[in-house]
């Protein structure tokens, strides 16, 4: 059973897409598997025979325990069959379980093994071992395959680990693409479709002893939270526009881009805790909060600043429907730094959401409501929203969430600046 999201520890079979005796070839999805996150397709890594199915559909598994055989692709009929993965020794009161057996005169091997290489897909004697489809990938976004974790067998590198850690914008930008930015200098202007990797900063002493004072009180993430009223009459007037010329534009759909373009403008905010280093991404991807049976899900918009109203829109509803049915991969709801929880369309007002680690905050938005309010000392009628951040205080502070709902706030309140 293959590692096909990073918090997955077992997985269920449900169904077979190939039956025993079939002829498959590398890269041929062979089963579909349920993970702790969506349903995805297990690949075959080598030409061969499936020769024995060990993991019924409906059946769970753990990472790394043999699911299935596959004969080499020319193995000799009748060779001997090297035994198939010992179960760990039980108690001497309970029969130890019995390994499953392979096909008698087989030569097998186990269709997915747990990787026994280094961390990358570096194997003996420095060979790089990944699939073809893996390296044509990585090549064509710029992405140093020998820095890849491989959970194929042995270590390979396979197409779900590149889709990973481009997810976790692992791939480097193009020598052309602009450093980090300078204090005083012009706004960076990176070419279209290159994703600058993260920035590694050791924390500071200070920072340090921030996080650990705020993990004594509050263990695990310790947030922090900050609430603000927004004015969203413009904001739902260019929604009744957008509806009248036909534009599927939702409140949501351009509280994200807020969100996106308030995130770039505050690079502070733009952060991950990873060990005792601070990820500073070089682009903005905001998760969108999704429920689905039985859990939650934040699919990932990628440089959500840098789309229009309507890509958003049609990349938010296009990934809600595929988490709903559990089709999304592990590169669409992996990293970013911020995540949009919205409730307002079940009537709640305000709401404190919990931060989705390894991101470093959340804003939890309230339903769209007509307030009375002061304006100019006389009482009006507008339609506010609450919009409430949980912050990282590791690696954010209560400034720099405040500076950030600031802008957030006025983007809101006057949205033709999204356009600029």
């Amino acid at each position: 059973m293959p590692s096909l999201s990073p918090t997955m520890t077992e997985g269920k079979i449900v169904k077979w897409l190939k039956k025993e005796g079939d002829k498959v070839s590398s890269g041929d999805a062979i089963a579909e598997v349920e993970t702790d996150k969506s349903n995805l397709e297990v690949e075959a890594y080598d030409d061969g025979t499936l020769a024995r199915i060990t993991v019924q559909a409906g059946d769970m598994a753990k990472v790394g325990a043999p699911i299935a055989f596959l004969t080499p692709k020319g193995a000799k009929a009748g060779a001997s069959a090297p035994q198939a993965p010992a179960a760990p020794k039980a108690p001497a009161q309970a029969p130890a379980a019995a390994a499953p057996s392979a096909p008698a005169g087989a030569q097998v091997v186990p269709l997915r093994r747990e990787p026994q290489a280094p961390a990358s897909g570096g194997g003996a004697g420095g060979r790089l071992r990944a699939s073809p489809l893996a390296k044509r990938m990585a090549q064509e976004r710029g992405l140093d395959i020998s820095q890849v974790r491989g959970t194929g067998p042995l270590g390979r590198v396979v197409k779900r680990d590149v889709e990973q850690a481009l997810g976790q914008g692992l791939a480097k930008a193009p020598a052309q693409a602009l450093t980090a930015k300078k204090a005083g200098a012009q706004p960076e202007v990176r070419a279209f479709g290159t994703r600058p990797e993260p920035q590694a900063v050791p924390m500071s002493s200070m920072r340090k002893v921030i996080g650990q004072r705020m993990s004594e009180v509050k263990p695990g993430v310790p947030h922090f939270y900050l609430t603000v009223e927004v004015e969203m009459d413009a904001a739902v007037k260019i929604r009744e526009e957008a509806k009248a010329l036909d534009l599927k534009v939702s409140v949501n759909d351009i509280i994200v881009k807020a969100a996106a373009i308030a995130l770039r403008r505050s690079p502070k905010m733009n952060v991950s805790l990873q060990g005792d280093q601070v990820l500073h991404f070089g682009t903005v991807d905001v998760g969108i909060a999704v429920a689905i049976e039985d859990g939650l899900i934040t699919p990932i918009i990628r440089d959500a600043d840098l789309k229009g109203l309507q890509a958003i829109s049609a990349e938010s509803r296009d990934m809600a429907e595929r988490a709903r049915k559990r089709s999304l991969k592990p590169a669409e709801y992996t990293g970013g730094s911020l995540t949009v929880s919205n409730l307002g369309m079940y009537g709640i007002d305000q709401f404190i959401a919990v931060i989705n680690p390894p991101q470093s905050a959340i804003i939890a938005v309230g339903a769209v409501a007509e307030k009375a309010v002061v304006r100019d000392g006389q009482l009006a009628v507008r339609k506010m929203m609450t919009v409430t951040l949980s912050g990282d205080h590791r690696v954010i502070d209560g400034a720099t969430g405040a500076e950030y709902l600031r802008e957030l706030k006025g983007l809101l309140e006057h949205p033709s600046r999204l356009l600029f």
